[in-house]
């Protein structure tokens, strides 16, 4: 039997369950600042809100997709949009960093406004470009009927562009990992590699 093979064009997706939470609720007069301290409340960024606001780990997911599609990416060769405010990457603690997230709240809201007038909201995403061999990490806008637009809570979305699903991708989502899954992963890589180095099963 002939094997049909599926060529992957573009992989595209919000892939932190913290951004996908804090744009989900940056709505209506709720400040910036607001929602990321009750993401932070709710044990939803790391103890830094600036480890997630910064893309490093979009980045790094973005580079696990790409290398799984036969790229050989490493993280410099992704351009990230950082949603740390440049005067605040030098703060000396998490605590100073929330307490002057505030100041820059006019301008998060004058984009959010922009987005709302033209019908759209903002989206944090990563993309693979496996034709070109390139990736990214941005703020993007989407129309509300767009997919990336209809999550909710911490909901994590991926869009897969194939030879097969050109015009209408295929679209996978469901809740972020959390800290049981994650870490059952982790489990498993590292009983993986002990038994790749020879440990008895």
């Amino acid at each position: 039997m002939k094997q049909l093979l599926v060529q992957i064009l573009r992989i595209e997706g919000i892939f932190s369950g913290t951004l996908s939470y804090i744009f989900n609720n940056f709505e209506g007069t709720r400040s910036f600042s607001d929602v990321v301290a009750e993401a932070k409340e709710a044990g939803y960024t790391e103890p830094d809100p600036r480890d997630d606001l910064s893309g490093t780990d979009v980045a790094r997911k973005v580079i696990i997709l790409a290398r799984e599609s036969g790229l050989r990416l490493e993280l410099s060769d992704i351009p990230v949009e950082s949603l740390v405010p440049e005067a605040l990457k030098s703060c000396s603690s998490p605590n100073e960093f929330m307490q002057k997230l505030p100041s820059f709240d006019q301008d998060w809201a004058r984009q959010r406004h922009e987005a709302e007038a033209a019908g759209e909201v903002l989206r944090y995403v990563g993309a693979v470009d496996v034709l070109n061999g390139k990736g990214r990490v941005e703020l993007q806008r989407y129309k509300r009927d767009h997919p990336f637009a209809q999550l909710s809570g911490s909901d994590n979305i991926i869009a897969f562009t194939t030879s097969r699903y050109k015009e209408q991708p295929l679209i996978v989502r469901g809740p972020g990992a959390g800290a049981e899954v994650t870490a059952g992963g982790v489990f498993c890589d590292i009983l993986r590699l002990a038994s790749y180095l020879g440990a008895p099963s």
